[in-house]
């Protein structure tokens, strides 16, 4: 968020902005929509919100505990404006909001039906997961909640990380297999449970990455369309907060990493699923996705404004930096950044994975010294090197060997020896399993030797073996 200029005036808007919800809340609480007295109340809010988000500002009012925050200033509480942070408190608590996210764009029509929804007793039985249904099938789609024990989430031990991680990553599977469901089926698409996806995936990545990069692992060979999807919208956010992005321009860039492939749907199924290889026709009709994905989102009802960078995105995601790919381009051009960044997570993700022509994939770390160093499979090497950072060398949930022949799955990273990640030892020099897993950071050193006490040799295929490594991982 960037409003005003400093803490002072943090503190003077934030103050403001509870007055004006509460005013508003109190105004429609007593009075009919058409009163003269709630038309003046919201008038003023919007007014007033409006002068905070011009730009690319993002509000993001949190409720932590008895406190308000807004960005990151504490609100100071005083007598005079006690019943303004106690009232509006009450009403995020009793629905379990932790937080009210706006965003640039917002219109004057969202406010009556987001405060009348916090207006309404809350469910008796999760309460916040009855706001957020009643939400979604609200008029509303620039005011965003979280959940109030996400404002915790730094301070979660590693396994309530995960489980929050995987809880994200499995609500958005399914928000990604309804998308594609009804675009297939010519059906209006839920703008607002799209970026609401988007915004919680977002949100785990910039708290917590490990987590949310260890469930791209969770790869199903039925689910791969909306894994595929998923994953590639989370390495693309990973990419971006690498360059610096605004969290803004990271929903941006994660709504089109998870529509960049929408165009498949225009596509018969049959050919999506071929599990040979295909013939010239069939291969032309796949190198039309973009085309259809750019026509798709341009024409996509639910969506207030046009999605003008999602589009460019799954027009560009193919065309390589030397515009060998496709679509073919009689005038030149340059693929935008947002393109560069989804291309390296899309040809990622998908050369990792098991599809339909694809039973074998292939190692992480191969795949990612091939992208850095081949410049023939046009990605950008300055991105693929973010992802590396990102990543390691050694990607969580690769299956690897150790010069101490113990076989090991990639755990977490060392992002000051990407060469050296963390791994759970899952069977030792003599193949025997070993339970539960043992923890080993392979950047510790032998103070006799100053040597490691463990390097990796080589990587190695989990079907092979036949192991999940998901399994060890969440």
């Amino acid at each position: 968020m960037t409003v005003g200029g400093g803490t002072s005036t943090l503190q003077e808007q934030g103050k403001r902005l509870l007055a004006l919800l509460q005013g508003a809340s109190r105004a429609l609480k007593f009075y009919p929509l058409d009163n003269a007295t709630v038309q003046h109340a919201l008038d003023e809010l919007h007014t007033f919100v409006e002068s905070l988000v011009q730009g690319e500002s993002v509000i993001k009012l949190r409720l932590v505990g008895d406190f308000f925050f807004l960005d990151e200033t504490r609100l100071r509480l005083d007598i005079r404006n006690f019943s303004t942070f106690a009232g509006f408190s009450r009403a995020m608590s009793e629905h379990g909001v932790g937080a009210v996210v706006v965003y640039p764009g917002i219109q004057r029509d969202e406010w009556a039906p987001f405060l009348s929804l916090l207006l309404r007793p809350a469910a008796a039985e999760d309460p916040y997961l009855f706001f957020e249904e009643r939400l979604s099938a609200a008029p509303v789609e620039h005011i965003d909640v979280q959940p109030s024990q996400e404002e915790a989430e730094g301070d979660l031990d590693e396994e309530a990380k995960l489980k929050a991680a995987k809880r994200t990553y499995a609500q958005s599977v399914k928000v990604a297999r309804d998308i594609l469901g009804d675009v297939r089926l010519g059906h209006v698409v839920s703008a607002r449970k799209v970026k609401r996806t988007v915004q919680n995936i977002v949100d785990q990545v910039l708290a917590n990455e490990p987590s949310m990069i260890t469930m791209t692992t969770l790869r199903d060979f039925d689910e791969y369309t909306f894994t595929h999807c998923v994953n590639v919208c989370i390495f693309g956010v990973v990419i971006g907060q690498r360059l610096g992005l605004t969290k803004l321009q990271l929903y941006e860039l994660g709504l089109a990493g998870l529509l960049h492939d929408i165009g498949k749907q225009k596509i018969d199924a049959d050919i999506i699923n071929k599990a040979g290889g295909l013939d010239p026709e069939e291969w032309y009709q796949i190198q039309q996705h973009p085309t259809e994905g750019l026509l798709l989102l341009f024409h996509m009802p639910g969506f207030s404004d046009v999605p003008y960078r999602q589009m460019l995105v799954a027009y560009e995601h193919h065309m390589r930096t030397d515009l060998t790919g496709y679509p073919v381009n009689r005038r030149h051009r340059v693929p935008r950044l947002f393109s560069r960044i989804i291309a390296v997570a899309d040809g990622f993700d998908a050369a990792t994975s098991v599809r339909s022509y694809q039973y074998q994939p292939r190692a992480a770390d191969a795949v990612l010294r091939e992208m850095k160093e081949n410049p023939k499979r046009g990605f950008d090497p300055l991105l693929v090197k973010a992802l590396i950072n990102a990543t390691g060398v050694f990607p969580i949930g690769t299956l690897v060997f150790l010069d101490t022949f113990e076989m090991a799955v990639v755990s977490g990273i060392n992002p000051e020896q990407l060469h050296q990640p963390k791994v759970k030892v899952i069977a030792d020099a003599m193949g025997v399993r070993v339970v539960p897993p043992r923890v080993v950071d392979l950047s510790e050193v032998d103070p006799s030797t100053g040597r490691p006490y463990r390097q990796i040799v080589k990587t190695t295929d989990a079907q092979r073996y036949g192991i999940r490594v998901s399994d060890y991982l969440t």
